[in-house]
């Protein structure tokens, strides 16, 4: 059975259809639209102590509960520069774009940021998209 020149047409035109079908929906799940950190209401709110303590204490039910979520973080700042911070030793936070500076090692601050896991090695718990909290 041959295949007349019309049914060629038509088959080639649904591939191709269903090619820039498959080409956009994949395009669009990889550039989805990034999370506003700043803007979205923080699910949980914690001293950096308190955070600390849970990662260390059960490191996967720690990630189940935070990982990903927005948190607010509040403690002493102990490190400081330009994009980053560190609350009481334990707590990392990296800034987006440079945040203003007029805070002093050992203020006491607010952060508002996505939790991105817990660093074995240096024992602190990861943010990023990190905002300050007024």
């Amino acid at each position: 059975m041959a295949i007349n020149k019309k049914s060629r047409i038509g088959i080639s035109v649904i591939i191709l259809i269903f090619i820039t079908l498959v080409v956009v929906f994949g395009y669009n799940y990889i550039y989805q639209d990034h999370r506003n950190i700043e803007t979205e209401q923080a699910t949980f709110s914690l001293s950096a102590n308190e955070i600390s303590a849970e990662f260390s204490k059960n490191l996967e039910a720690s990630e189940k509960k935070y990982l990903n979520k927005t948190v607010e973080i509040y403690g002493l700042i102990t490190e400081l520069n330009t994009m980053d911070l560190t609350l009481n030793d334990n707590v990392y936070c990296a800034f987006s774009t440079p945040f203003n500076t007029s805070y002093n090692i050992d203020s006491e601050i607010k952060i508002k940021g996505r939790c991105i896991g817990y660093d074995d090695l240096l024992e602190q718990v990861k943010l990023d998209q990190c905002s300050i909290v007024n």
